[in-house]
């Protein structure tokens, strides 16, 4: 077995405080209250923090590391259906697509839900209707992610979970 050091402390914190922020928003608190909001906010700056671990960060935090590429997204789905497994240090092609629409997804989100705060867009029903959208976006791009992470787990024999918790991806030869 192989054991890679793949995903530092910065980013599991990062990952895991947003999956329990957007939880936190999206099943737990009202929106409109002050805890959703503070809970945006938060949102907000585990988003700016990533951004910029993403330029400074470690090897597999840069956003230089997993460039999205059509081509290999594509050799990545034809791998799927082929059955050839070839595991990924970081992230994969298809997993690179996700975390740029979940990143883009939350700055939306944010903004939209900051902009219903001010006296400029408060009530005004394109800025509600755009949030909504965004949250049921990110809502159906979450439910993609789990269910890629847990077929991607079994196909490659890598706990990408568990790799999300310690930070070491073991890779069975």
């Amino acid at each position: 077995m192989q054991r890679l050091k793949v995903w530092d402390p910065v980013i599991r914190l990062f990952h895991w405080c947003l999956v329990g922020a957007f939880v936190a928003n999206a099943f737990f608190t009202k929106p409109g209250k002050p805890v959703h909001e503070w809970v945006g906010y938060a949102v907000a700056g585990l988003i700016a923090l990533r951004l910029i671990w993403g330029l400074f960060g470690t090897r597999h935090a840069r956003f230089s590391d997993f460039r999205p590429s059509i081509t290999d997204a594509i050799a990545q789905m034809r791998d799927m259906v082929t059955g050839r497994r070839h595991v990924h240090a970081g992230h994969s092609p298809l997993g690179a697509w996700m975390i740029y629409n979940l990143l883009l997804t939350m700055i939306a989100i944010a903004i939209t839900g900051y902009m219903q705060t001010t006296l400029q867009f408060f009530g005004v029903k394109w800025v509600e209707t755009a949030h909504v959208f965004f949250v049921n976006w990110a809502e159906i791009s979450i439910v993609l992610h789990i269910t890629a992470v847990i077929v991607e787990s079994r196909r490659l024999r890598v706990n990408l979970a568990k790799a999300m918790v310690t930070g070491y991806k073991d890779i069975v030869p």
